[in-house]
């Protein structure tokens, strides 16, 4: 037997040069354009980072460049070497040495990228950001979701190339031409189920067409729904949504919110942001608002009595209620380019804020012996037109209250600096005026203290106290 028959189909039919590559133009033409640049020797950005879900050609479209260019590749898995120390050794010291335009050039390429953990991998991100940084050679990364919040640096430091999920047509034009090379027998039946169970991963569905074709000697329908079940895969969130837009059936949507890590009370947040993208039918866009409405009056009720019985029917109501909502298929099942919910893009960018705004309702509530929602509903909206419009008074509460220059500001973005400059003014005064009320010294240390002074040392330490006084 020979070597390419004991091959893999997955490696014996990977292509070997890029204009064989199923689908993904787009990405071809942005991966060759940035290539070519590094042999002109401008590279816009020295790493690209290419994304999509599973099976989609990334790897196949790497490997091919190479071929055809006579490029070596410097391959290895971000997820396996997870120490940085690691990545320093292999990575680096490969990204050193002959100019690209020298005989033999390299590709350095870090698979799964998104398998590098924050915390557990200590240091790796890092690593991989000055390989990066201090390259001769192109780099390539690959990750099926970069969305990730850990990634952001590495995203601002690559061209972003997507692939797309590959469609049921793609991945039956690949098994008839694996099955005309094998001179297999296949039932175009039987390669329709292969391709719709594969959910558009080419790999999969090739390792199915070949373990039904060498363990039967032909492919027929009955077999292969007899041997495959469809796969539980996780999916990145932006195909998540779309399979719950795009739902025919209240099954399909439902299982599509299985597919995914978030948690329900985000998956909402992720359906609501998009859901006018999807649903540009006003009659459709109504009707699936009055599902997700229920569903976060199902979420809001689990919050407030703790029956997570409940949970199922919000659950439902946002997957399947917003699918069977959608009816009008001249939008339904059209391609639309979905995007983050900005409500999480707010709470990123208002971290800090929402912080120090926690950090004044507990030291108000410390004063004022009471709760610190009742300080953010009934007290803090008060103190904001007090900073806004008063500032000398609002700097004598600051002072009183000991507030820090964050939580001035807080109060008052137009008047805090004006505020925090009183704010110095008047404690430089008591200073002052505290230094001023301090017993003399011709009073003998060895005397006794007498009640008059023990009266006059007393009203000295009350200089905050006097000065209020004056000033109020």
């Amino acid at each position: 037997m020979s070597l390419a028959k004991k091959l893999p189909w997955v490696f014996k039919y990977r292509p070997r040069r890029i204009d064989e590559l199923v689908n993904q133009e787009e990405a071809k033409r942005l991966f060759i354009e940035w290539l070519n640049s590094w042999f002109q020797g401008k590279p816009g950005k020295k790493a690209v980072l290419l994304y999509g879900p599973p099976g989609s050609g990334k790897n196949s479209l790497v490997e091919a460049a190479a071929k055809e260019r006579g490029l070596e590749l410097i391959e290895m898995n971000a997820s396996d070497y997870r120490r940085s120390t690691d990545i320093e050794r292999i990575a680096i010291v490969s990204s050193r040495g002959g100019s690209l335009k020298s005989d033999r050039g390299r590709i350095i390429v870090l698979d799964e990228v998104d398998g590098v953990s924050a915390t557990a991998d200590l240091g790796a991100l890092e690593s991989i950001l000055n390989l990066i940084e201090n390259t001769s050679h192109p780099v390539v990364l690959i990750a099926n979701d970069p969305w990730d919040p850990k990634l952001r640096e590495l995203r601002d430091a690559c061209m972003m190339i997507e692939f797309k999920r590959l469609t049921k047509t793609d991945v039956k034009k690949v098994l008839r031409s694996i099955c005309s090379s094998e001179r297999l027998e296949c039932e175009e039946e039987a390669l329709s189920y292969i391709a719709e169970k594969a959910e558009g991963d080419l790999r999969s569905a090739i390792n199915d067409l070949e373990a039904v074709g060498e363990g039967f000697g032909k492919v027929t329908l009955a077999t292969v729904k007899a041997l495959l079940r469809a796969r539980d895969r996780d999916l990145n969130i932006f195909d998540v949504v779309r399979k719950i837009m795009i739902s025919k059936y209240a099954w399909q949507a439902r299982e599509a919110s299985t597919q995914t890590d978030l948690a329900p009370d985000e998956l909402i947040k992720w359906v609501h942001e998009n859901l006018p993208r999807q649903a540009l039918d006003p009659d459709d866009l109504w009707r699936a608002y009055e599902a997700l409405s229920r569903a976060d009056v199902y979420l809001s009720r689990i919050i407030r009595t703790g029956n997570w019985d409940l949970l199922s029917y919000a659950v439902d109501m946002m997957t399947a209620g917003v699918a069977l909502s959608i009816k009008n298929e001249d939008y339904k099942y059209k391609w639309v380019k979905y995007s983050f919910p900005e409500t999480i893009r707010l709470m990123v960018k208002t971290r800090e804020a929402r912080q120090v705004r926690e950090d004044l309702a507990r030291l108000i509530a410390s004063h004022l012996k009471c709760s610190t929602s009742t300080v953010k509903s009934d007290v803090i909206p008060y103190l904001k037109v007090i900073f806004d419009n008063n500032p000398e008074y609002a700097a004598k509460l600051a002072l009183g209250l000991n507030l820090s220059e964050s939580m001035i500001r807080y109060l008052s973005e137009s008047k805090g600096d004006t505020i925090v400059r009183q704010v110095e003014r008047f404690r430089q005064e008591i200073r002052k005026t505290g230094t001023e009320g301090k017993p003399t010294s011709t009073i003998p240390e060895s005397r006794p203290s007498s009640k008059r002074t023990e009266k006059k040392e007393v009203k000295s330490s009350r200089g905050l106290e006097d000065f209020f006084k004056k000033q109020l």
